[in-house]
């Protein structure tokens, strides 16, 4: 099969185009047929080497996929052999074929093509076990989500509202604020110009948000400690701004806040299932009645998967930036 490796760390020229064996299938996994595949900013750190692949792992990039069930034991699922679905993997998505668990397998969602379908395992994921069951934003709470215009942020924003939360986003440019605005979020905060602690405390009426999600970390935390309601959740899922942070514990305590942080490709199969089942539960159903879209920003043949990752680096996209290999 084609695939897409990493031949050394560094920029996105070091992604190259090679011809590797089909993968060799795990019990209790299944082999997709790609028809695209997600790219996402781990797959970007994978290239730097910065986020190392997990025992057992493919070495190719890409975690998440779309496409055609050809092969595995499938027994006891509701899928069958030529089952469109669309999964979370490992690792292994820039490929022609790729092996994925089948309790990561959801169906496409009615309505959906496989290149939109690619778009949503990865961030859906996150999104779901970071903002619903780890800060817990329950009915009446808001969320501020920083970074709105990327895959996870449009994610975040359409998810919460569809759901009936209040949301805020914050964004780097004017454009991308409306973007997020016409998702669902009822304020989107330019960073680069406004005071996000100030707009978000006026805008609850000095109270402040429940759940923030937070993938800039750094100088941000003591900042949003300071516009977190009591009893506030930080959910942190990346480090974009630095891994150290000063925060006023004080406020924690008196305060009864929490921050917490996970990376979700370690975790076991089972895990990722139980997340699984809760979306397509809970989350598939709003994307069939159109409350919930995939938003694709550009899509790149397989060989110009460098190309792909320029795109994602330059952080001029708002969504999603897909492979397209059918």
């Amino acid at each position: 099969m084609r695939a897409i490796e990493i031949t050394q760390p560094g920029p996105p020229d070091v992604l190259q185009l090679c011809e590797r064996p089909l993968p060799e299938l795990k019990a209790g996994e299944v082999l997709i047929k790609v028809h695209a595949a997600g790219i996402n900013r781990p797959d970007v750190l994978q290239r730097l080497g910065h986020y190392p692949v997990p025992p057992g792992a493919s070495d190719l990039p890409g975690l998440e996929v779309a496409g055609e069930i050809v092969g595995g034991d499938l027994d006891g699922s509701p899928f069958k052999i030529g089952s469109m679905v669309c999964a979370l993997v490992q690792g292994g998505g820039y490929a022609e074929y790729c092996a994925a668990p089948l309790q990561q397998c959801l169906p496409i969602p009615a309505g959906l093509t496989p290149l939109e379908a690619a778009s949503l395992p990865e961030t859906f994921f996150t999104v779901w076990s970071n903002v619903f069951d780890r800060a817990g934003l329950s009915d009446g709470q808001t969320l501020l989500v920083q970074g709105g215009s990327s895959g996870i942020g449009v994610t975040a924003i359409q998810i919460a509202t569809a759901l009936g939360h209040r949301v805020f986003a914050t964004a780097g440019s004017d454009e991308k604020c409306r973007a997020c605005e016409e998702l669902g979020a009822e304020r989107g905060i330019n960073y680069r110009t406004e005071d996000f602690v100030e707009v978000v405390k006026e805008l609850t009426a000095g109270k402040g948000v429940d759940v923030i999600l937070d993938m800039v970390a750094g100088d941000y935390v003591a900042r949003e400690i300071g516009c977190l309601a009591d009893d506030g959740r930080i959910a942190l899922i990346a480090l974009l701004g630095g891994a150290k942070a000063n925060v006023d514990l004080g406020q924690v305590l008196r305060r009864r806040l929490s921050i917490s942080g996970s990376t979700l490709r370690p975790r076991p199969v089972a895990f990722k299932a139980a997340i699984a089942w809760r979306l397509q539960e809970k989350v598939w159903p709003l994307i069939e009645e159109g409350k919930i879209r995939p938003v694709i920003f550009k899509t790149f043949p397989l060989a110009q998967a460098a190309q792909a990752h320029t795109l994602m680096e330059s952080s001029t996209h708002v969504g999603k930036i897909v492979l397209q290999l059918i």
